[in-house]
């Protein structure tokens, strides 16, 4: 048995308990549970906790590990997911008065397979509202602080999900990406988030936002149990005709490989350029240190160019908001009070573009693609940092859908390729910031190894709240 406190444990160190029954999954459960109800009313990173579901499956889940019936990594583990993934008989309500009453019939593909992997549910966690912009304080779910200073927020839109997996609220949690919605949150709150290859992982019952830039990936405390928690989720699912047949590895086997050899590209042109509105010198400066270890661990780091990253903020802008106006546009005439006011605006920003704009935004974005695959035949990986700025100040303002400040998440939205935000330090101001690594279509593996090579090195995942 552990002294470490339980919600200290990676997945892959429960696991392993688990599997032994060293470790009770109702133990481990009401230790999760118990410490929601303690920290998450100043935290408010659920919108939902499932305790009595819950301890029915951890107690399940005990039952079987028993009679040795072992299901995998997962087996027992306590996760939580963003709140637009279907929950069969569980309110999904994609943070927005609109889907506030809506309970799905069944569980989404994702859901479906983190339970038959024997994963435990805790709950929905908060978001931002319909996966769009920033936190609005006209949305009737509360906004998550950040738990490493609570006068700051965790960004958008899978908030929630960062605050769950940084403040041990959650082993693991499932969050959507369509513009950085993964990894932005994730290294404002110093931990893993992993946005995968577009097609890697199903997207039915999740409710979307924008059809063709949206992907869902783990956010973990750990590159290993990301690793983990994607083995579990990828993988070909006929009923999201955008999903991929590639097979699925296993992503944890290779991780300790280390990254001698390994060719890192960087645009600097872009991610590095200070003169840039609103980029704060801080990250930037976290992920040239963080790029520069990369370079002792045996990387070979060469800068890079990809001319049309100037123009993707825009083509992304006009894809997602348009995309999302499409699908929102009936209850965006019937009940547009339903919408908080920055929702709401963004959506009719996005019903403004003309099929015309919405094309040349399209051809924006395939001449991205083509670029990166160019890069991408030169070297392995692109690395960059994660975001532009740290966590803001609650009273900083409401974020906006079109803002200045250059997106270094949204180009691999738009390109589909994965890209993994791993934790690189911490400001002056002691706030986390991440370090974005992406690669190759379907290529996670090498991403990962990349990113837990850097992490095993540096160690700034094992750093914790107080709280």
């Amino acid at each position: 048995m552990t002294t470490a406190p339980l919600h200290h444990l990676t997945i892959q160190e429960a696991g392993g308990l688990l599997k032994n029954r060293s470790l009770s999954p109702v133990e481990l459960t009401t230790a999760f549970l118990d410490r929601i109800d303690d920290l998450d009313p100043k935290l408010n990173a659920f919108i939902t906790v499932t305790s009595e579901l819950a301890l029915s499956q951890a107690r399940q889940a005990e039952a079987e590990l028993a009679a040795g019936h072992y299901r995998g990594p997962l087996h027992g583990i306590p996760i939580a997911l963003k709140d637009l993934f279907d929950t069969a008989g569980i309110a999904t309500t994609a943070g927005s008065r609109v889907f506030a009453n809506r309970i799905p019939e069944k569980d989404g593909t994702v859901t479906a397979r983190l339970r038959d992997a024997g994963a435990v549910l805790l709950g929905k966690l908060a978001m931002s509202e319909n996966a769009a912009g920033g936190p609005d304080v006209s949305n009737p779910f509360p906004v998550p602080n950040n738990p490493w200073n609570l006068e700051h927020g965790a960004g958008g839109s899978s908030n929630g999900s960062a605050v769950a997996a940084s403040a041990g609220l959650a082993m693991g949690a499932m969050g959507s990406c369509t513009r950085g919605s993964i990894r932005a949150p994730a290294s404002f709150c110093n931990v893993v988030g992993l946005k995968p290859t577009y097609g890697r992982v199903s997207r039915h019952g999740v409710v979307p936002l924008s059809w063709t830039l949206d992907h869902a990936g783990p956010i973990t405390p750990t590159v290993e149990d990301a690793a983990i928690m994607l083995g579990a989720v990828a993988g070909y699912d006929p009923a999201d005709p955008t999903s991929s047949s590639e097979p699925v590895p296993d992503y944890t086997s290779a991780l300790d490989g280390g990254i001698k050899g390994l060719r890192i590209g960087v645009p600097r042109h872009y991610f590095f350029d200070e003169s840039m509105p609103s980029v704060q010198a801080e990250p930037l400066a976290l992920a040239d240190r963080a790029i520069g270890e990369l370079e002792k661990l045996g990387a070979i780091v060469e800068e890079i160019s990809i001319p049309a990253l100037a123009i993707s903020d825009a083509a992304a802008l006009v894809i997602l908001l348009g995309e999302g106006f499409a699908f929102h546009e009936r209850n965006l005439a019937e009940h547009p009070e339903l919408y908080g006011e920055l929702n709401l605006a963004e959506f009719r920003v996005g019903g403004l573009f003309s099929m015309a704009e919405y094309v040349q935004a399209q051809r924006a974005r395939n001449v991205l693609k083509q670029q990166y695959a160019d890069a991408l035949t030169r070297v392995d990986v692109i690395a960059s940092p994660a975001f532009a700025v740290v966590a803001p100040r609650h009273d900083a303002g409401p974020g906006t859908a079109v803002t200045d400040m250059p997106s270094y998440t949204g180009p691999y939205n738009l390109t589909g390729l994965p890209a993994i935000s791993v934790p690189c330090g911490f400001t002056d101001a002691g706030l986390p910031s991440g370090l974005q690594l992406a690669g190759r279509p379907f290529e996670e593996a090498t991403i990962l190894r990349a990113a837990y090579t850097y992490e095993q090195a540096t160690g700034h995942h094992a750093l914790r709240p107080s709280l």
